[in-house]
């Protein structure tokens, strides 16, 4: 079957995009006569820069959903009478609501594509901050967690993907950190704001990213990928001139899309037992292991609740600090995003786990000595800064590689015909993880500090090895080169 055939079977009036690709800027010869400002139109073409920033308001808003809880916990608890563990289920809520937004997020992506999915995911994330905002007693609070994260599970599957789908190859990388660059925004935002208002107002806020997202969406051009997938072959073409730019010759990518959805679409699904093939297997594993060993590492207990972490390492502005961290951590994941196209991928995980791992342990060895010296001597003050020093490098570590490149990798190498499921495993996997370490966290930071961090250092170790030995380079490579290399 050709490319062609698909879509004269029908598949692209059966499936058109929920927001449709952008006639506006695809006009015919006779419309254009009918609108003097249309050829300004055609010439000022819509960047992919252009589009990944309106995109990175989705994970700006995912960032601000992880942030939210450290600044909040102590002024929540104190109004609605909660205890530890109540706002430890609260702060893991949004977990619950992204594995059920990752659990459709593939599907959801596929089916209506990559904008439309982002248009339904910026809905309950605005609905979840109002409840927040207006929560009297618990089941407020708890319904809006899990709103938020169930837009959070559908933004942190889908903009990676598109990412991934739009940007040029020598541009991939960078362009595809911008997405956990953004998270680290959203964070920051989060820590710092909390220091200036309450937490309902904090809440409110948090409706501003998705409430710009929306009318956004109505300006980029669909994944030119998904739109060659669905057989729409006027549309994909034209997006993707849209995205190289309308001076630019695309008759190569052109044929290389085609013959990737060529080679893929005579059958679209695939049996359980040919996952046991290499090609399929192998980046499933690779994927879905590297998103597991980045929240076993400990990194979303580290920042949901750092203010208590730097409280008892004995810093008297914990939430002050925790804010240094905020900014520590978009300033290395900046740092991630101009050096990926440039070292690889593999060299950053390997720099970025080892660091951790180092660092874990510092924070670990700092804990447990402090236990044994004297709060009045000079030695508990020195732990203390200690401790901070490793958790502060722990961040910096983690935003250089452990962070942002998981996502990056999982966007590259699942092949096409069963991205949207394996895509859909592979978040939910994270969320998974995600949720049991945040839900966690508090109770083992009660249970022995030191003890928590060591468990976090001995997984970032196996994530070094894990790295060293399965996780392939994907840097300078098309997609399509990526994905047919496992075969």
């Amino acid at each position: 079957m050709s490319f062609r055939d698909d879509s004269e079977d029908g598949r692209g009036d059966i499936r058109k995009p929920f927001l449709h690709t952008g006639s506006w800027y695809r006009m015919s010869s006779r419309q254009s006569s009918m609108m003097g400002s249309s050829q300004a139109i055609r010439d000022n073409s819509i960047s992919v820069v252009a589009c990944v920033l309106i995109v990175a308001l989705g994970p700006i808003q995912f960032g601000f959903t992880s942030g939210y809880s450290s600044p909040t916990q102590a002024s929540i608890m104190a109004d609605l009478g909660l205890t530890v563990s109540e706002f430890s289920l609260f702060g893991s809520l949004s977990n619950v609501g992204a594995m059920v937004g990752a659990i459709a997020s593939g599907q959801i992506a596929e089916y209506i594509g990559r904008k439309g999915s982002l248009m339904i995911a910026a809905i309950p994330n605005i609905i979840g901050w109002l409840a927040i905002s207006f929560a009297k007693d618990t089941s407020f609070l708890y319904m809006g967690r899990l709103l938020e994260g169930f837009g959070v599970g559908i933004i942190s599957y889908t903009v990676p993907v598109y990412i991934a789908e739009i940007a040029p190859q020598n541009l991939r990388g960078a362009l595809g950190s911008v997405n956990q660059l953004s998270v680290t925004i959203g964070i920051m935002l989060a820590y710092l704001l909390g220091l200036f208002v309450e937490w309902r107002i904090l809440a409110v806020l948090g409706i501003l990213p998705c409430t710009i997202l929306i009318p956004g969406l109505f300006f980029i051009p669909e994944s030119p990928r998904w739109l060659a997938k669905m057989g729409m072959t006027e549309d994909f073409e034209s997006s993707l001139q849209v995205l190289r730019g309308f001076d630019t010759d695309i008759s190569v990518e052109v044929h290389e899309i085609k013959r990737a959805v060529a080679s893929t679409s005579r059958r679209t699904t695939i049996r359980f037992a040919e996952l046991k093939r290499k090609r399929y297997w192998f980046p499933l594993m690779v994927g879905i292991g590297l998103l597991i060993l980045q929240q076993l590492s400990g990194i979303n207990g580290v920042l949901f609740y750092s203010s208590n972490i730097f409280a008892t390492a004995g810093v008297k502005n914990s939430n002050v600090a925790t804010v240094g961290v905020g900014a520590i951590q978009v300033i290395a994941t900046g740092i991630t995003t101009w050096l990926v196209d440039r070292t690889g991928r593999r060299l950053l995980l390997i720099v970025s786990t080892s660091g951790m791992t180092i660092s874990l342990l510092i924070v670990a060895v700092s804990f447990f000595v402090k236990g044994f010296v004297p709060e009045d001597s000079s030695l508990y003050s020195i732990l203390g800064i200690l401790s901070v020093v490793g958790v502060v490098a722990m961040v910096v570590t983690f935003s250089l590689g452990m962070g942002p490149i998981p996502w990056v990798i999982m966007s590259e190498i699942l092949p096409v015909n069963i991205k949207g499921l394996a895509g859909s495993v592979a978040t939910l996997a994270n969320w998974l993880i995600s949720f049991l370490v945040t839900m966690t966290a508090n109770l083992l930071l009660d249970w022995s500090t030191g003890g928590t961090f060591i468990i976090y250092s001995v997984v970032s170790a196996f994530a070094v090895v894990f790295v060293s030995m399965w996780v392939p380079e994907t840097k300078g490579r098309t997609l399509e080169e990526i994905q047919s290399s496992f075969r």
